[in-house]
């Protein structure tokens, strides 16, 4: 890049800076040392920001079989790094197209990039490459030389635009009138907002086929890949596209075809993500219809032998998951064991004392239990333990988790919860307890009741450990014993806690 465009780029007074919560992503994705509860903190202050990180932690992009309800959760499930990523992007995003002129032009380049991001993150999915949010942010920064030079001089950039008929004339006629072209601003730009290396490189290599790295060469395919729902002759492009893929990639005719419907597939999602429209139904279906007819076309022996090998695969992940879910559950009640709830609880009780989130333990104990083996068998019993855990799953919310501690004492951990709410929640359980049969023996009907321990670590005073909630939990447990049973009694926390 000439020496005079850089100048001319550091004065324009119409590029914008980095937002502040764009600054301090970049900042702390580049620490060594990065906390999640850091991210977390930076992530909240941005309400929208925030919004966004919980709706892609609940999309289909990352599926969970529990719903995650707040910005914890998201980071848990994101992981630090793709989190930071994607609130990097979305960021820049908001912040960008704000900031950049709302010409048709500009929303062109924006719709582009859009799916340049989609398009980007399938093929890192279809080649296992690990690192698909970033492949995504590639995606979706490539272009934002293209912007730069349309604030620069807006009108003659966009008659060079209207100009050009490809990408190779674009950048013939961005040389000729800037003395670069916009891969090359695109990555003196990103060097100025110090954004990490590898974007950098990628918006460097976006229009010159990416070198010889595989995401390089990811980014760069992504945006001939958007363009098949731009360009004006959809299919003589695709094909131009695929050749490509095959030859850098070493994607054959059906493998690209996949991506073709990953991307497409992925569209509505991002398209709500990103709030615009990012092309039209009727030509969506056209380019999917393709994809599909290519599918079709693979050799039968081929897609037996695949699905053949895919099956056995997924029973297999099947097998290793039912193995270790059962390792996990208690095989009376299906319930978690003990040993697999004490790893949640340490990870709850370490969040709510890091982020000063309340938190509520109950102990449950069938009263009378011994009883019911010694009249009705320990069959039975078995019975009413099944019958009880059942009641008290139907009674819990989706965020809390179930244990079975040992004989008829059962756990119940109820995170960011405190102490009101959870006696709300343990009366009517202990209700739904009380007027539901448990067994039935001999055409008697078996009926039982319950005590419950409550202790809560909430408002800056709680207990010093997990296992110091779960004692006091037992100790109320005790009490409601003595009192009565059939009854909830509180533990009070008496250990000053300050969140870290």
């Amino acid at each position: 890049m000439t020496p005079d465009l850089e100048s001319r780029l550091a004065f324009c007074n119409n590029l914008p800076t980095l937002p502040g919560v764009a600054i301090q992503l970049v900042e702390l994705a580049q620490d060594p040392e990065a906390h999640i509860a850091t991210a977390a903190k930076i992530i909240s202050h941005d309400p929208a920001l925030s919004a966004k990180i919980l709706r892609v932690a609940n999309s289909p992009l990352y599926a969970t079989q529990r719903k995650v309800e707040n910005l914890r959760q998201a980071l848990t499930v994101l992981g630090l790094n793709a989190t930071l990523t994607l609130a990097l992007g979305f960021s820049l995003a908001k912040s960008l197209r704000a900031a950049w002129n709302q010409s048709s032009h500009n929303e062109a380049v924006w719709r582009r990039s859009i799916l340049a991001a989609t398009a980007c993150r399938s093929l890192g999915e279809k080649l296992g490459l690990p690192r698909t949010e970033e492949l995504m942010l590639a995606g979706l920064l490539q272009d934002i030389g293209r912007l730069a030079l349309g604030q620069l001089d807006p009108v003659r950039y966009a008659a060079i635009c209207t100009e050009a008929d490809d990408g190779d004339g674009l950048l013939a006629r961005e040389r000729e009138a800037f003395g670069a072209d916009h891969a090359e601003v695109g990555a003196w730009l990103a060097r100025r907002w110090n954004l990490p290396a590898y974007l950098e490189q990628a918006i460097a290599g976006s229009e010159s086929g990416g070198g010889e790295d595989l995401f390089d060469i990811c980014a760069a395919l992504s945006g001939l890949i958007a363009d098949i729902w731009i360009a004006p002759n959809p299919e003589e492009h695709r094909r131009r596209v695929s050749d490509m893929a095959q030859a850098r990639l070493n994607l054959s005719r059906a493998d690209f075809a996949e991506v073709i419907t990953l991307v497409t597939e992925s569209i509505p999602e991002f398209a709500m993500l990103f709030d615009m429209r990012l092309t039209e139904p009727e030509r969506m279906d056209a380019i999917v219809e393709h994809a599909r007819e290519l599918l079709l076309i693979r050799n039968l022996k081929d897609i037996q032998e695949a699905h053949r090998l895919r099956r056995e695969a997924e029973q297999l992940k099947d097998h290793a998951r039912a193995l270790e879910d059962r390792a996990r559950r208690d095989p009376l009640t299906g319930l978690f064991n003990r040993a697999h709830f004490q790893e949640l609880l340490e990870k709850e009780f370490d969040g709510a004392r890091q982020f000063g989130w309340p938190i509520s333990l109950a102990f449950i104990d069938l009263d009378d239990f011994k009883q019911i083996n010694d009249r009705y068998g320990h069959l039975a019993g078995d019975e009413v333990l099944r019958q009880f855990a059942t009641v008290l799953v139907m009674g819990v919310r989706a965020s809390d988790v179930l244990c079975r501690f040992g004989g008829e004492e059962f756990l119940l951990l109820l995170p960011s919860t405190g102490e009101t709410a959870a006696r709300t929640l343990l009366q009517r359980l202990l209700q739904d307890i009380s007027s539901t049969p448990m067994a039935e023996v001999d055409d008697q009907v078996i009926r039982v009741t319950a005590s419950v321990g409550l202790a809560t670590m909430s408002g800056g005073f709680g207990f010093d450990s997990a296992d110091a909630l779960v004692r006091a939990a037992d100790r109320a447990l005790y009490d409601a014993k003595g009192h009565g049973r059939n009854r909830i009694c509180v533990a009070e926390g008496d250990t000053p806690v300050e969140p870290r």
